[in-house]
């Protein structure tokens, strides 16, 4: 989709409007002594928490001002249908389970998407106030330092590569064998960073991102500011994978295609 330049800027001060909602919903709940969390899983443990609820509620009243028109898919309150070919994709914690704990490495997603993918997307974690954001032709972030330029890492040898996921379980047991194969072969292999290991991508401060299982809401913001930075998003294959499942965020053309040559045998 062609966007007009004042289109471009309306999103983006719409996403930052989104974002500055959300932080203002969540910080109170965030280390709260009175917090709880419903399981939206039978077998599992998946969080929801009025954190969540009120984050989601906060972005679609903020739409309902200044994009109306739009669609909007969240990870809480499901599909909205719009009408200009453009839909909001939110999640308003990525990484409850983070964010029960206490830990700061959860975030808000925000994207835009049209008929192709994410075109703007934006991390932001409230509790140590930065934010990332990539979309038309920029890539930046902002934080206790100040503002900065995003860029992802020049290329390495797989083996000295910075590998990062959310669990030591990646998705069935087929793949989670091809990530420990791939993990087997880098310099350094973290765990449980949640949606903060996208944006350290983004940062240059990484190499690469592997989980299976995801959902649109979990990948869009960080595919999109990860991709302005420089870097690729793609699923195992090298195929799409804005709408979920298994992905791989490298940060050069390099480094990703060493991965794909690990992950594709799943």
């Amino acid at each position: 989709m062609n966007l007009s330049n004042s289109t471009k800027i309306e999103l983006e001060a719409t996403a930052q409007a989104l974002a500055d909602a959300a932080r203002a919903a969540i910080l109170p709940h965030f280390r709260s002594p009175a917090l709880t969390a419903d399981n939206k899983e039978a077998d599992g443990f998946d969080p929801v928490t009025e954190a969540d609820r009120a984050a989601e509620r906060a972005m679609r009243e903020v739409l309902a001002r200044l994009r109306p028109d739009d669609g909007i898919l969240g990870e809480e309150y499901g599909t909205t249908e719009g009408s200009t070919g453009l839909t909001w994709v939110l999640d308003p914690i990525d990484g409850t389970r983070a964010f029960l704990s206490g830990t700061p490495n959860w975030g808000v997603l925000i994207a835009v998407m049209d008929e192709t993918g994410p075109v703007m997307g934006l991390v932001d974690q409230p509790y140590i106030g930065e934010r990332f954001f990539g979309g038309f032709d920029a890539a930046w972030m902002v934080g206790p330092a100040g503002r900065s330029t995003l860029a992802t890492r020049p290329a390495r040898a797989l083996s000295e590569a910075i590998l990062f996921t959310t669990f030591p379980e990646v998705g069935s047991s087929e793949e989670g064998r091809a990530f420990h194969d791939l993990a087997g072969r880098v310099k350094l292999t973290r765990y449980g960073m949640d949606c903060y290991a996208y944006a350290l991508v983004a940062a240059g401060q990484i190499d690469l991102v592997v989980e299976a299982g995801l959902e649109a809401y979990d990948i869009q913001g960080p595919m999109a500011v990860i991709q302005a930075a420089g870097g690729i998003v793609t699923d195992w294959h090298g195929g799409p994978v804005h709408m979920g499942g298994r992905a791989v965020a490298a940060a050069n053309a390099g480094i990703h295609a060493a991965a794909l040559e690990v992950l594709s045998k799943a």
